[in-house]
């Protein structure tokens, strides 16, 4: 049986799982994924970033963002992604990579001008710093959105996505920034009130583990049931056996990691193609 505790399930289809190959010379670089794959990029064996750099922000050429386009001629619906606590990674552009083979424009913001972290304390200032000017990390991703909406190869329907530090964003953001489809959010700093919840204006994907000190189930019991108590669908699960982190690096541990993270690409993948189709 699948580890996992369920706040609130939406039904689905179990899979296998299966890893991706290292891709053949010729192939695409990254493919969708299909029933029991996972995307390279959370285990480890996704091939160098594809996408370019953009800047986005006006008067502001350190701050470079980064974007994945679809194979086609569009238009599509756009994810943002917001990173961890060290900054817009390899890590984070390769999730964006593989959302755009699953058919979105991904755009990964830069919340920390052009700096990351390699160690704690890196993080730790760097996180801070950002955290201490909310209306600056809003007006950030209002930039990119807007960014979005002006290309002719968007649909003009965007989801917002984040991890660790950029998950408690992405609620920030669902909150407090420009209108938008979707918020999703992995193990991110939640909000308990649902008056202040009631800004939302869209359903929620939340992904959390069990062992996660910062973020302990009975917070995320809490955040869920304020959401159902004003009517905000949602699709939140709390994963057994593993820690804050486990969904973007499978590979640290891959035993009690391979098939939550599996569970949960899947339940993000159904959710963006409710909220952006």
């Amino acid at each position: 049986m699948l580890p996992k505790r369920m706040v609130q399930a939406l039904l689905f289809f179990g899979f296998g799982i299966a890893f991706h190959a290292e891709p053949a010379m010729g192939q695409a670089a990254v493919k969708p994924t299909g029933p029991g794959e996972l995307p390279p990029a959370i285990i480890g064996t996704a091939p160098a970033p594809s996408g370019e750099a953009v800047t986005y922000l006006a008067d502001d050429d350190r701050t470079s963002g980064y974007v994945a386009v679809p194979d086609g001629d569009g238009p599509f619906p756009a994810v943002i992604l917001i990173h961890e606590w060290n900054g817009l990674s390899d890590n984070i552009r390769q999730v964006a990579d593989q959302l755009a083979a699953e058919g979105y424009l991904a755009f990964a913001v830069d919340l920390y001008r052009g700096r990351a972290g390699t160690t704690r304390d890196e993080n730790m200032a760097l996180m801070g710093e950002a955290r201490a000017d909310e209306p600056a990390m809003v007006a950030n991703i209002d930039a990119a959105t807007r960014w979005l909406r002006a290309r002719p190869d968007v649909t003009g329907k965007i989801a917002v996505m984040g991890w660790c530090f950029g998950g408690g964003v992405a609620l920030s953001y669902g909150l407090e920034g420009e209108q938008h489809e979707g918020t999703a959010i992995f193990y991110g700093r939640l909000v308990e009130d649902p008056e202040v919840l009631r800004a939302l204006t869209h359903p929620v994907y939340g992904t959390f583990a069990a062992n996660d000190r910062g973020i302990p189930p009975d917070q995320v019991d809490r955040f869920a049931a304020a959401l159902r108590s004003i009517g905000i669908d949602n699709d939140i699960h709390v994963y057994d056996h593993v820690g804050h982190g486990f969904w973007l690096h499978v590979d640290r541990d891959p035993d009690n990691a391979t098939a939550p993270a599996l569970d949960a690409w899947t339940r993000l993948k159904a959710y963006l193609l409710n909220v952006l189709s």
